[in-house]
Parts: C-alpha cells; sequence; structure tokens
C-alpha cells in the first residue's frame, strides 16, 4: 500500500492520519497526529477463533520517554510497567473500541498505541481512540466505526467550550470532559469537574457529542482514500437447539435470581446452570458445546434479570429502581491513624484510611505527561476476599487504577490548597466485601475519612453508580446498581458531587440507542441519590473536625528572605539536617523561601522554629545578645550574634578603660553580653558595645592580671610590675 494521508483542522487544531508506511505487517497501522504529537496506533487480529465466551481485545499504550525528550529514571533506563497514567489511558482506548465489535466474534484483537512525538502541548491520550479505529478499519476488522474521542474543557472565563484544549487550556478550565462514541452514540464518558451543575454537564456532553461526529466524518474521508478490502472472518452461530434447551429453564432462573444475599443469589444460580448442562445435554454435546452452553445460561439470566425489572419494576433484591440499599456509615473507626471511615451500602463495605505528611512526601512523576507529581494520593485495593474468592495478590490491576483515579478525581475540587494546608494528603480505600459500587462506596468512604482527619475540604462528596435496562422503548433507570445490574445492564454510570454539583463522572455504555434525554433522567435521578446518601453521612460528621489527631503531624510555616535558604540548608544539607537530629522535627524547604516544619510534638515545633529564626534573623540597632566570642583580634573580637551573623566588639569598648591586648579582657568561648550600635546600610557590617563592661587591667605601675605561667613564682608586691627596677647610679 502506498502512503496516504489525510490533513485537515477542527476546532482550531491541526490533525493528521496516515498510513502505508510504518509497520506494514500488522492488520492495520495508522499513524496519528495533533500539532506534533505523535502516536502510532496498530492492530493484529488472530488468524484463529478462540474458544472464549468473551470477546479477546487486548489494548496497550505504550509511554515513550524519548517522545518528551528525557531518559527514564531507575536504574535499567528503560521503560518497564506502565504508570498510572498509561494504564488508565489503555483503558480509555478499551472501553469504547469493544462495544463495537460484533457478538460472536472470537478472533483476538491487540491494539498497541506507541507514543513516538508529545509536544508538551497537547496530549495523546485522546487520539489514540481515532488511531485506533482507524487502524481497525484501515485492516477491514469487523468493527462498527468510525469512533473517536474528544476531551472538552470550558474557559473559565467566557464559559466557552474547548475541543481537545492544550495544556495551558485545561489550566484555565473547570471541566474536563473526555468522551468517546460515534456519530451516533456515546459510549464512553470521564469527566472531572469544579461543582458543575448537571444542565452544564449535559450541555457539554451534548457538545461533546457533536465533535466527535465532526471527527468521525474526517475519518471516514481518510478511510475512503484507502479503500480498505473487508477482512474474511466468521461470526460464531451457536446450535439453534442450545439456546432452546436452556430456554425452558425461564421460571426456575427467575425464581433463582430472587434474592437480595450476593453470595445465595450466586451459588442457585450456578447450581441451576450446573443442572442445566446435566440434564439437558449429553457428555458429547457438552464436550463439542461447552462454551455455548455457557453463553446461553447466560444470556437466560440475563433476560430473565432484565425482564423482571422491565415488567415488575422490581429488582431481584426486591428494590425499586429508585431505592437505595441500607447504609452503615462510621467515621472515626480506626485508632492511631490520622483519619477513616468506614461507608456500607448494602453488601459493599469500604474502609477508608487518610495519612497526613509533609509535602516533600508528594508523588513524583516519571511519566511523558508534564505534570511532575501530586500532593493528593487516592489508592484503591480489591482483594480477592471482598468477593468470597481465591486469588493470587500483586500489583495494582487496572481496574483498581481506574477506580481509584475515579475517587481522586471526585475529590480534588474539594481539597484546601497548599497555602491554607500545606499537607501532603494519602487515602487508601480497602474494599472488604463488594456487591457492586465499590468505587462509590470508595469516594463516600474518603470524604469520611478526610473530615474525621481535620482536612478542611470545602465541602463534602457523595457518589452513586446508575444502570439501565433498556429493551426496545422501554427504559428503566436504576440507582444504586449491584453487581449483577452492572454486568447484564446497559449502562455503568457513576456520578459524584457535592450539594454545589458535579465534581467527577465515569460511564460506560452497551446501549447504542443511549439518548440525551436518557443521561439527563439518570443524572436527575443521581442527584436524588447522592443527596440522600450526603445526608446519611452528615448526620455521622456534619463537618471535619476542628482538632487533628494526636498521631497527625502539625506543620507550621515560615517564611524566609530566599537569599537566606542556603544558610538553614548549610553546607551538602549540614544546618538543616542537624536541627532534624536535635529536635525530631521534618522540614520542608521551597525555593520562593517557604519552610514547613512538621512535628507531632509542640515543644519540638517550638525548638525548630527557634532554631530557624534565629539563623535568620538580622539584628537591629538597640537590640541586646548573649554572645559567643568566636574570634580574636588586635582590634576587637567577633561576637557570635545568630547563628549566621557576627557582630564586631571593638578593643575601646571590651572594658572600662584602657586595654593593651584583647586577650587581657576576653577569650575565645566567653559570653558575653552585648547591645547593636550600627549596621553598615553598605556592607551590612555589625558594631556592637560590651554592656557588662569590666574594669580594665592597670598597666605597669598598677596591678595587672596574672599570666598564665607566673603560678609558684610567689606574691610580688602591692605596686611591682613583672620586673624588678633597675636603681639609678650616679657617678
Amino acid at each position: 500500500m502506498e502512503k496516504i494521508v489525510e490533513s485537515f483542522e477542527l476546532y482550531g487544531k491541526e490533525y493528521r492520519l496516515e498510513t502505508g508506511e510504518l509497520a506494514k505487517q500488522a492488520t492495520g497501522a495508522v499513524l496519528v497526529t495533533c500539532g506534533e504529537t505523535s502516536v502510532l496506533v496498530t492492530a493484529v487480529v488472530s488468524k484463529q477463533e478462540k474458544d472464549y465466551d468473551f470477546f479477546p481485545l487486548t489494548v496497550d499504550f505504550m509511554e515513550k520517554m524519548y517522545a518528551v525528550g528525557r531518559i527514564p529514571g531507575g536504574y535499567l533506563k528503560r521503560e518497564a510497567k506502565p504508570s498510572d497514567k498509561g494504564t488508565l489511558t489503555a483503558r480509555m482506548i478499551d472501553r469504547p473500541i469493544r462495544p463495537g465489535f460484533p457478538d460472536g466474534f472470537k478472533q483476538e484483537v491487540h491494539v498497541v498505541a506507541t507514543t513516538f512525538v508529545v509536544d508538551g502541548q497537547n496530549p495523546p491520550d485522546t487520539i489514540c481512540v481515532a488511531g485506533a479505529s482507524a487502524a481497525l478499519l484501515v485492516g477491514g476488522a469487523p468493527f462498527d466505526g468510525p469512533a473517536a474521542c474528544v476531551r472538552i474543557g470550558r474557559d473559565k472565563e467566557t464559559g466557552e467550550f474547548i475541543v481537545n484544549p492544550t495544556y495551558a487550556e485545561q489550566e484555565n478550565s473547570d471541566l474536563e470532559l473526555t468522551i468517546a462514541g460515534t456519530a451516533d452514540y456515546i459510549s464512553m464518558v470521564e469527566a472531572g469537574a469544579h461543582e458543575i451543575s448537571e444542565e452544564d454537564m449535559l450541555a457539554a456532553m451534548t457538545f461533546g457529542q457533536e465533535a466527535i461526529a465532526a471527527f468521525c466524518e474526517k475519518q471516514a474521508a481518510f478511510l475512503a482514500k484507502v479503500n480498505p478490502e473487508p477482512m474474511d472472518y466468521t461470526i460464531h452461530v451457536a446450535d439453534p437447539c442450545v439456546a432452546e434447551r436452556v430456554g425452558e429453564y425461564y421460571d426456575a432462573m427467575a425464581a433463582a435470581l430472587k434474592d437480595p444475599d450476593k453470595l445465595s443469589r450466586m451459588q442457585k444460580v450456578e447450581e441451576l446452570k450446573a443442572a442445566i448442562k446435566a440434564d439437558s445435554f449429553t457428555e458429547e454435546e457438552q464436550a463439542a458445546w461447552g462454551s455455548d452452553i455457557a453463553a446461553a445460561c447466560k444470556a437466560l439470566e440475563k433476560r430473565a434479570m432484565r425482564r423482571m425489572i422491565i415488567e415488575t419494576g422490581e429488582r431481584v433484591d426486591g428494590r425499586t429502581p429508585e431505592e437505595i440499599r441500607p447504609l452503615y456509615i462510621r467515621p472515626g473507626y480506626l485508632p492511631r491513624v490520622h483519619g477513616s471511615g468506614l461507608f456500607q451500602r448494602g453488601q459493599t463495605q469500604v474502609m477508608s484510611v487518610c495519612t497526613l505528611g509533609m509535602l516533600n512526601e508528594w508523588q513524583r512523576l516519571d511519566t511523558i505527561d508534564p505534570a511532575e507529581g501530586k500532593r493528593y494520593m487516592h489508592q484503591y485495593n480489591f482483594p480477592p476476599y471482598c468477593t468470597g474468592e481465591v486469588g493470587r495478590m500483586g500489583a495494582p490491576k487496572r481496574r483498581e487504577i481506574g477506580h481509584g483515579a475515579l475517587a481522586e478525581r471526585a475529590l480534588l475540587p474539594v481539597l484546601p490548597n497548599e497555602d491554607d494546608f500545606p499537607y501532603a494528603i494519602r487515602v487508601v480505600s480497602e474494599v472488604l466485601e463488594s456487591n457492586g459500587s465499590s468505587s462509590m462506596a470508595s469516594t463516600c468512604g474518603s470524604t469520611l475519612c478526610l473530615m474525621d482527619a481535620g482536612v478542611p475540604i470545602s465541602a463534602p462528596v457523595s457518589g452513586v453508580a446508575m444502570g439501565l435496562i433498556k429493551e426496545g422503548d422501554d427504559v428503566v433507570v436504576l440507582t444504586d446498581i449491584q453487581g449483577i445490574e452492572d454486568f447484564l445492564g446497559d449502562m455503568d454510570f457513576k456520578v459524584c458531587g457535592t450539594p454545589n454539583g458535579i465534581t467527577a463522572l465515569q460511564m460506560d455504555n452497551k446501549a447504542k440507542g443511549l439518548s440525551v434525554e436518557i443521561l439527563a433522567r439518570a443524572l436527575k435521578q443521581a442527584h436524588e441519590g447522592r443527596a440522600f446518601i450526603l445526608d446519611a453521612m452528615l448526620e455521622q460528621i456534619p463537618a471535619p473536625r476542628e482538632e487533628m489527631r494526636e498521631t497527625a503531624p502539625r506543620i507550621e510555616t515560615i517564611k524566609i528572605p530566599v537569599d537566606k535558604i542556603r544558610d538553614v540548608i548549610g553546607s551538602g544539607g549540614k544546618v538543616v539536617r542537624g536541627i532534624q537530629e536535635e529536635t525530631g522535627v521534618s522540614i520542608d524547604i521551597q525555593e520562593d523561601g517557604t519552610i514547613h516544619v512538621g512535628a507531632t510534638d509542640g515543644n519540638a515545633m517550638e525548638a525548630a522554629k527557634a532554631i530557624i529564626l534565629g539563623i535568620v534573623k538580622e539584628p537591629e540597632v538597640g537590640e541586646e545578645f548573649d554572645g559567643e566570642v568566636v574570634g580574636i583580634k588586635d582590634f576587637g573580637a567577633f561576637v557570635k550574634l545568630t547563628p549566621s551573623k557576627d557582630g564586631l566588639l571593638h578593643i575601646s569598648r571590651v572594658a572600662q578603660g584602657r586595654v593593651g591586648k584583647v586577650e587581657d579582657v576576653l577569650n575565645i568561648g566567653d559570653v558575653v553580653k552585648v547591645k547593636v550600635i550600627e549596621v553598615d546600610p553598605k556592607t551590612g557590617k555589625i558594631s556592637l558595645d560590651r554592656l557588662d563592661k569590666p574594669e580594665a587591667p592597670k598597666t605597669e605601675g598598677g596591678e595587672k592580671r596574672e599570666r598564665k605561667g607566673d603560678e609558684g613564682k610567689g606574691e610580688r608586691r602591692p605596686g611591682m610590675g613583672s620586673r624588678t627596677p633597675r636603681r639609678s647610679h650616679r657617678g
């Protein structure tokens, strides 16, 4: 294939799609560019069909540090496991692509997005979805595209929407909406916002759908130039008798599903599926149709659950569509930790724990993203025991990283800024039980633990997961979905926010007929659900605690002149390390002269602050000091006033009367009481006067201070000097 290029401009930015030159052995490969950010997206479809009861799609996003002109950190100096941002980008590509393949397509598909260039202005993530769509269609894969993804920002000043904002434009935006789909439907939504209204969010989503359609049109023009040849593939079709035999058990399946207890219900359903397999199929048929029988049983379960809701308005646990499961809320559940909160909704239970630390404990990021790090970290853990299963535990999976990022995004807008609350904040949500909506439980639990820790959040945040059952024109929106309604339903729509507005959204959609009207209905129902949950939370803890736990560090801020920073740090950090070792505090020094001192002991805090202030203090005329003599010259003594400032006590001011040598009055290490009498405005040199002046030692003819080495030489007569005067002889 010859090189084919489609260049176009949309919403003020330049884009380019090209194929035919790179990675020609892949099923399809497209280099997609925005500005100077370029990503190669390849798609490979395997030749063999797999005997799976799911679609085997794998998506990898490869962050290459050379794309931003950097060498990876660490010892290996090569890219290793993906960063959290890389994992989230891979998920963002996967979610809108997966629904575009037909049911029954079981050939493995692998999509790889490799960053070639990232210009520091245009993010690479959203264009990867268009690249994946184009690569699949260039290769002739059975993909229902074109599909595209856009990020929608909103200018804080003008209120205008921005399509695919640059990093700089995003800084001035109160909305970050990432939306993906085709020209006809929305398949994925991710959003973070500064408490915007449901109406404004809907307007942004509607605008985003229009932008997606525009990008799909440009992609179609590119594909028309390529004119790809459709791939030969087979859609697996099960023998009709499989569904027919399994369908005879509809009433038994509907009865098995009516159980509010998750594990009990799952056991009944699995027992029924085993009975269907054993009673309706021979061993030979089971061997030949194994995956088809499993798929038919799953389809029966799905049909029974959905029909129950559509026809009766009753869910498997007996709730109405708008009803929320019973709540159990306990802030301050754990002792000693800085903050904790237990949040339980039905059979989903999450313990969130907050830890406060110095700002220098922030998370540093080694990625292609311009962000160097973050002070607020939210982590979500989903161990096997929370679903009653046995499994291996290790690095967090994509789902865990995604749910943690959602809760983090939901709470970021309400956190105090660094000036008002100079702490690094880490929240860990441990899922102890799970039956759906665990990410929303972690959001609610995190609000509880932050308030319990005394973090002055501007408003409390709650979250709820919405579902959808759509059969033809019949539509039911579900509040607070549980696991089965997520797996067998048409939508998982998570909404987080405060009483003032939305802070985060996440949606995955399987229903191709999802309209703006349905989304508006879901957002309204979610608002009511969030309010109900938040009222229950505020009954237990109405506001952030006024005092932090005794175990939490107290951090106080000192501002010093920038030219004094080196004095506090000292050569090789010697001074600041000495302060920390002496007092036991933690010290974080910023480039602008801001110093954060953290300690759990008030006396240690005050001691460290006194030392720092003493180092940077500039003595003023009239101030008095008890200073140590640190140097002696012929003309006077140098007295240490502060750790970084000495003053000169002239020889004429060390005693009352004339002094022959400074050493006759002062020695190194002596502590004297002095007063500042002059500070040279040009040089900063300080002149001192001694306040406790002794009488000056007498010279010849008077008493003199006994010198070292005179001991044992006998007493001298009064009035005698150290030598016997010569007598005068006359001739």
